[in-house]
């Protein structure tokens, strides 16, 4: 949408803090989306977790406001065009292509409405400009390709399927391990997990007891986001995760101990080990 208002003017490289120069009238209350620059990877989808680093300007007051580029931020992970986030950055970046950087004009309805953001110190009804530089996009579909190295034959085994969930078969006649075993099947070349970092994951886990399938990202729309290694998720994945690469295909094999010990959850009985193959697509 063009606007016949002066624009602001945005200058500095994507992958860094971007300078904002406003122009000297006041903003349309249009809600514009313009390219800077167009990046030459893949094109962000409706439903894609996408990777958004931002430097932001409030017009109305003139502010600069935090931005992913500051020490100790990080970028926005969301999935785009699904309105998790305000329509400034949900609807933005979808049909951009990763390593573009967007300038957004995002009136009161596009922003934060007549209530502001006290947080980020954005005054009721204030105009905020946006640069959105586009650093990854991860469709829901995704997962980890590559040779696979099979574990152990005393561990379960594990049969690739493409983009579905793939087959984990347990070892007849093999106690369950009382300690946590991880196997990297595929070996990704990303950078490392950290903890306290979201990741997104394709997963699939099954019980060792009788090799049912309990849960799969494959089941609930596709790759999932959480958070590793702060103990919002089971313990045996904070410590089978946390250290391991992006771009990686994990098996965890966890004892009741790190998993739901004693406490039976929805279709998985009370002190289960659990089996997950876990595909790392991206951490944040």
């Amino acid at each position: 949408m063009s606007s016949a208002s002066p624009m602001p003017m945005v200058s500095g490289d994507v992958g860094s803090k971007a300078t904002i120069t406003l122009p000297s009238g006041p903003p349309s209350g249009q809600f514009v989306v313009s390219s800077v620059s167009d990046g030459d990877g893949p094109t962000v989808g409706h439903g894609d977790w996408v990777t958004v680093n931002y430097t932001a300007k409030d017009w109305t007051t003139g502010k600069d406001l935090p931005s992913s580029y500051d020490a100790g931020s990080k970028p926005q992970l969301y999935q785009a065009g699904i309105g998790q986030l305000v329509p400034a950055f949900d609807q933005s970046v979808v049909g951009k292509k990763v390593g573009s950087r967007v300038l957004v004009v995002a009136p009161p309805a596009a922003a934060f409405g007549n209530t502001g953001n006290t947080t980020l110190g954005i005054g009721p009804g204030d105009t905020v400009v946006f640069v959105l530089d586009v650093a990854q996009a991860v469709p829901q579909d995704s997962v980890v390709t590559g040779a696979m190295t099979q574990p152990p034959p005393t561990l379960p085994q594990v049969k690739d399927n493409g983009k579905a969930a793939p087959t984990i078969t347990i070892p007849s006649n093999e106690a369950a391990p009382t300690d946590l075993k991880t196997s990297v099947l595929i070996k990704g070349d990303g950078k490392q997990v950290k903890a306290g970092q979201t990741l997104v994951v394709q997963y699939t886990g099954v019980t060792w007891s009788n090799g049912q399938q309990f849960d799969s990202s494959w089941s609930h729309g596709g790759a999932q986001a959480l958070q590793v290694g702060t103990g919002s998720v089971i313990k045996g994945w904070d410590e089978g995760l946390v250290g391991q690469n992006v771009g990686s295909r994990v098996q965890l094999v966890i004892p009741p101990s790190l998993g739901y010990g004693d406490k039976a959850q929805s279709s998985i009985p009370a002190n289960s080990t659990l089996v997950f193959v876990i595909d790392i697509l991206e951490a944040v």
